[in-house]
C-alpha cells in the first residue's frame, strides 16, 4: 500500500481496505527528470566537442591510461566505468563506433567491418590507444572545465577542448524521449576547407561523404535539418552481359543486408537473378549474376527501385547547448565550431603567454640576483622575515623593467637556488635564455593580435597532417527517378474471360493475356465502347463482351487506339484515333458519344501509332450506289479519346475488313543525354544526340578502350570513363590513336564496327596500354607535339591525317605505327570538311518507350 499525499483520503478507512494515491505529481516529475536525464547525459551530443557523455568519458579514460602503447579495451571500458554510471557492454559498444570511425582512435585486433556488418571481438582480445589525431586536437587539461564524477571521487571534463568541427566529421545519431538527432558524416578535408572559408568571410557549403562509399543526391538535403532527405545508391556496374558487380553500397547498410534485401525481391519476383557472390573483403564485390536474356540495365534500375541498393535517409540535426537541445543545420555547427576553435586557439594562447612571461619574469629575476649577489645581503639575517625584507631591498634597484611586482613567493623562490647554481651560473646563457623567451612572447603576443589568421594556419596544418587519404569517398550526382512499372520482372500471367467480362491472375482455365506483375495496371476496352484500368488483380469485373485488353502505361503517347464506332443503336458511323496517357483508375469512360446501343465495329491497338487499310462494307438498304471503299487511317488525326471523331456512314455498316496492316505514323524522335544524372531523356535536358527510328543504335567509346552500340533504351547505364556518345552510323569509320604497351610505341588504326551486339575492345590488353585519342569525324587530324631528345634539335609539331595515314582495317588490327620519334603529347584538330547526304527525317518531341518497338498488334473485327 502506498502513502498518499492527502491524509484526508486515509481517514475513517478499514484496516484492510486499500488507500488512494495519487500519482499525477510523481508522473510530472519523474517522467520530466527521466527525459532529460536521456537527452542530456545520454543520447544527444553536446555541440562543444561534439561528443554524448559516454564518449566524452571513454576518451577522458583514455588520454588517464596513455603511455604511447596500446591497452587492452576490457581494461579501457573498466577504467570508464569509473566515470560512467552503466554497464561495461554499453561502454564497449560506444567505443567499437568510435574506433570505426577511423579518426580518434589507433586501433589493432578484429574491431569489426562496416562493409560487411561483421561485430567487433570480445573487449578482452582487442587494443586501442589515441591516435595522434585526436592527442593534437582533443586534449588539453589547461583549459578544460572540470566537474565531479557520479560518485565524487574523481573529477572529469565538463567539455573536452575539441579544436575541429568532430560531430561533423563523425556524425552522431541517437534516440531520446519526445526527441532524436542524426547527424550525417562528413568529408575530413572539406570541413577544414569550409572551417577556412568561414574565416575569411566566405560562404560554403558542406555536403555528407559516407565511409561505405556510394552515390548520394543532395539535392533535398537542407543543411541537415528536420524534413530534409538524402537518396543514397549502391555503385553498380556491368561486368558482363550476365553479371553485374557491386563495389560500394548504401550508408546504414552492409553487404549482408544488401544481399538479403536482393534475395527477397527476388523471391517477390520483382527481379529475377540466377545467383549471388559476395567476395567482400577490404573492398566490397558482390556479383549478381543474372539469367539468359534478363537486360542488364533494366536490372540496376529494379535493384534500386526495389532493394536496399537505394536508400534514403532523413538527417535531423539536434545538439545541446547549455544543457538544452538545440535544433540547427550542420552549416551553423560548423560555424559554431569553428568560432569555439578560435576561442580555444585564443585560450591555449593567452595560458601560454603568461606561462612565457612567469618563466621571463623569474629568470629575470633570477639573473638580478645572482648577477648582484643579492643573496650575500641575507647571511647576517636571523629571521626569515629579515631574508626576505634583505632580498627586497636587494632587488628593489633592479626592478623597474619587469613585467610585473616582485611578489613574496618570487622572492621564496629565489632562496630555493641552490649554491651550486649560483656557482655554475652563466650570464650569457641566461641573457640567451630572456631573450628566447622575449621571442617567444613577441610571437604569441603576434598570434593573438592576428587570431584569425593563426586559426586559418592551424586549420591548414591538421589538413596537411592528417588529410591524407582522407579524400571524398561519395559521389555527389543527381538522381533520375526510377519508374518501377518499367523496371519489375513480369512473372505473374494475366488471363482473361471475354464474355462474361472479368480479367485476373486466377483465371488460368481462360485466354492468356500476357505476363504482367502485382504492381501493374491493366487497361481493358468493351465492345459498347467503354475503356477502364484497374490494378491487376487475381479477379476483376471490368464489363462483358472485353475486345481489347492490355498492361496500361502511363503517360504512353506512342501507343494509338485505332476505333469505329456506331453511334446508337440505328445511328451512324464513326472513326476515331486516340492515345490514353492518364486515367483515373477503377473509373468507366465512354469512348462514344454515349447514346444508347452504341457499339464497337472495329478496334486496333498500335504500339508505335501504325494506321492501317480496312475496307469499309455496307448494307443494301435503299438506293445506295457504293458499298465498298477503303478507309485509310493514317488519314484520320490524332485527337483525345473523348472527341466524337469523323464520320464513316450515315448508313448501316455490314462488315469491316483489313485490308492492309499500316506502317507507323509518328515520327522520328529526339534523344537528349543529361551528364548531371547520366541518364537518356526525351524531355530535352542536356545534350541533343539526334532523331532516331526503331532501329537506329548509340555508339558508346570508353577510355579503357572498348566500343560497344546499344538501342537507345531509357534506362540504358553509362560507366564514368565514357568518352563517345553519339547517334551510330554504321559506315561511318572509328579512328584511334593508342600507346601499345608491349611494343612501347604509339599506333593509329581506323575500323567499323561488324558486330552490333558485341562489346569489344580495340587497343591491345597489355597493362601498360592505353587509348591517347579517339574521333568519329569523317577526316580526323591529329597533332604530335614531339618531346626533346638528348643531342638533338627540337622536332617540330607535325599534324596527319589519320584517313590518308591508313585505310579502314578490322576492329582487331593492330594498326600502323605513328611515329618512332619521342612523343610529348597528341592532340586532336579540327577535321578537314566533308560533304554527306543526310537522311530527310522531320522530327517530333513525343515520347518512346523503346521496348514496345517493333510490337505488332491485331485489329478486333466485328
Amino acid at each position: 500500500m502506498i502513502e498518499s499525499d492527502n491524509d484526508e483520503l486515509n481517514t475513517n478507512l478499514p484496516e484492510d481496505q486499500e488507500t488512494i494515491t495519487r500519482v499525477s505529481g510523481m508522473y510530472k516529475d519523474w517522467f520530466l527528470d527521466y527525459a532529460s536525464y536521456v537527452i542530456l547525459e545520454r543520447a544527444v551530443p553536446a555541440i562543444e566537442d561534439g561528443f554524448k557523455p559516454v564518449q566524452r568519458r571513454i576518451m577522458h579514460s583514455m588520454k588517464d591510461l596513455d603511455d604511447g602503447r596500446y591497452n587492452k579495451v576490457a581494461n579501457i571500458v573498466g577504467h570508464t566505468m569509473q566515470y560512467h554510471p552503466h554497464g561495461d557492454a554499453s561502454i564497449a559498444d560506444a567505443m567499437v563506433q568510435i574506433g570505426q570511425k577511423d579518426l580518434l582512435i589507433d586501433t589493432q585486433g578484429n574491431w569489426g567491418n562496416i562493409l560487411t556488418g561483421d561485430s567487433a571481438a570480445a573487449s578482452r582480445y582487442i587494443e586501442a590507444r589515441l591516435s595522434k589525431f585526436a592527442l593534437d586536437v582533443v586534449y588539453n587539461p589547461k583549459i578544460t572545465e572540470w566537474q565531479a564524477s557520479y560518485d565524487g571521487r574523481r573529477k572529469e571534463p565538463v567539455n573536452l577542448p575539441v579544436m575541429f568541427p568532430l560531430l561533423l566529421a563523425q556524425g552522431g545519431e541517437g534516440i531520446a524521449v519526445g526527441l532524436s538527432t542524426k547527424i550525417l558524416p562528413h568529408n575530413f578535408i572539406e570541413l577544414i576547407d569550409a572551417s577556412i572559408k568561414h574565416l575569411k568571410g566566405k560562404r560554403f557549403t558542406i555536403l555528407p561523404d559516407f565511409p561505405t562509399a556510394g552515390i548520394a543526391d543532395f539535392t533535398n538535403y537542407n543543411d541537415g535539418l528536420r524534413g530534409g532527405r538524402v537518396r543514397i545508391r549502391a555503385k553498380i556496374s556491368q561486368l558482363d552481359k550476365n553479371t553485374l558487380v557491386i563495389t560500394e553500397i548504401p550508408f546504414g547498410t552492409n553487404t549482408s543486408s544488401l544481399i538479403d534485401s536482393i534475395l527477397k525481391a527476388n523471391d517477390k519476383g520483382k527481379i529475377k537473378i540466377k545467383k549471388i557472390e559476395d567476395n567482400t573483403a577490404a573492398d566490397v564485390e558482390i556479383l549478381v549474376h543474372l539469367p539468359a536474356g534478363i537486360s542488364p540495365d533494366k536490372t540496376i534500375d529494379a535493384l534500386y527501385a526495389f532493394t536496399s541498393c537505394e536508400t534514403s535517409v532523413s538527417p535531423l540535426g539536434c545538439v545541446i547547448e547549455d544543457n538544452k537541445p538545440l535544433f540547427i543545420g550542420v552549416s551553423e555547427m560548423l560555424r559554431r565550431s569553428t568560432d569555439n576553435t578560435v576561442q580555444l586557439l585564443k585560450s591555449e594562447l593567452e595560458i601560454k603567454l603568461g606561462e612565457f612571461e612567469e618563466l621571463w619574469h623569474f629568470a629575470s629575476l633570477e639573473r638580478i640576483f645572482i648577477e648582484n649577489r643579492i643573496y650575500r645581503d641575507i647571511e647576517e639575517e636571523e629571521t626569515w622575515e629579515g631574508v626576505i625584507k634583505a632580498i627586497d631591498s636587494g632587488l628593489k634597484p633592479h626592478v623597474k623593467h619587469l613585467k610585473r611586482l616582485v611578489t613574496e613567493d618570487d622572492i621564496v623562490r629565489l632562496t630555493e637556488i641552490r649554491i651550486k647554481r649560483i656557482s655554475k651560473f652563466d650570464i650569457d646563457k641566461a641573457q640567451q635564455k630572456i631573450d628566447a623567451l622575449d621571442e617567444q612572447i613577441a610571437e604569441v603576443k603576434h598570434h593573438l593580435s592576428h587570431l584569425i589568421d593563426y586559426a586559418i594556419a592551424y586549420f591548414a596544418r591538421l589538413k596537411k597532417e592528417y588529410g591524407e587519404g582522407r579524400e571524398r569517398k561519395t559521389e555527389i550526382r543527381i538522381f533520375d527517378d526510377v519508374d518501377a512499372t518499367k523496371v519489375i520482372i513480369r512473372n505473374t500471367k494475366l488471363y482473361v474471360n471475354r464474355i462474361e467480362g472479368f480479367v485476373g491472375t486466377s483465371l488460368k482455365r481462360d485466354e492468356y493475356v500476357g505476363d504482367c506483375s502485382d504492381i501493374d495496371d491493366i487497361i481493358v476496352f468493351t465492345k459498347s465502347g467503354k475503356m477502364m484500368v484497374t490494378k491487376v488483380d487475381s479477379k476483376t469485373f471490368v464489363g462483358k463482351d472485353i475486345i481489347h485488353v492490355a498492361v496500361f502505361k502511363k503517360k504512353d503517347k506512342r501507343t494509338i487506339y485505332n476505333m469505329i464506332y456506331r453511334d446508337g443503336a440505328k445511328g451512324p458511323t464513326y472513326v476515331k484515333r486516340f492515345a490514353v496517357t492518364a486515367i483515373t483508375r477503377d473509373k468507366e469512360y465512354d469512348l462514344t458519344t454515349g447514346a444508347k446501343g452504341s457499339t464497337g465495329l472495329y478496334f486496333s491497338a498500335n504500339p508505335n501509332g501504325e494506321a492501317e487499310v480496312v475496307t469499309i462494307l455496307l448494307r443494301q438498304v435503299g438506293s445506295i450506289k457504293k458499298l465498298k471503299w477503303d478507309l485509310d487511317f493514317s488519314d484520320i488525326l490524332i485527337k483525345g479519346r473523348a472527341s466524337k471523331g469523323n464520320l464513316v456512314s450515315k448508313f448501316p455498316v455490314k462488315r469491316i475488313e483489313l485490308k492492309e496492316k499500316g506502317v507507323s505514323t509518328l515520327k522520328p524522335r529526339k534523344i537528349w543525354f543529361d551528364d548531371t544524372v547520366r541518364r537518356l531523356n526525351v524531355d530535352g535536358r542536356g545534350e541533343l544526340l539526334g532523331e532516331f527510328k526503331g532501329e537506329d543504335r548509340l555508339l558508346i567509346i570508353n577510355q579503357s578502350g572498348y566500343v560497344k552500340t546499344i538501342l537507345p533504351e531509357l534506362t540504358a547505364h553509362f560507366d564514368n570513363d565514357m568518352v563517345v556518345l553519339e547517334k551510330w552510323i554504321p559506315e561511318k569509320p572509328i579512328s584511334a590513336i593508342y600507346y601499345e604497351g608491349e611494343k612501347e610505341r604509339y599506333y593509329v588504326k581506323r575500323f567499323v564496327i561488324d558486330n552490333e551486339n558485341k562489346e569489344e575492345m580495340f587497343i591491345s590488353e597489355h597493362d601498360k596500354s592505353h587509348l591517347e585519342i579517339v574521333s568519329t569525324d569523317w577526316l580526323p587530324v591529329a597533332e604530335i607535339v614531339f618531346g626533346k631528345e638528348r643531342g638533338k634539335e627540337q622536332k617540330e609539331n607535325q599534324h596527319v591525317n589519320l584517313e590518308e595515314f591508313i585505310s579502314v582495317k578490322g576492329i582487331k588490327a593492330l594498326g600502323n605505327q605513328l611515329t618512332t620519334d619521342k612523343v610529348k603529347h597528341i592532340n586532336l584538330l579540327d577535321p578537314l570538311p566533308y560533304e554527306r547526304e543526310e537522311d530527310g527525317n522531320d522530327i517530333d518531341d513525343e515520347d518512346l518507350d523503346i521496348d514496345d518497338l517493333n510490337q505488332d498488334s491485331e485489329p478486333t473485327l466485328f
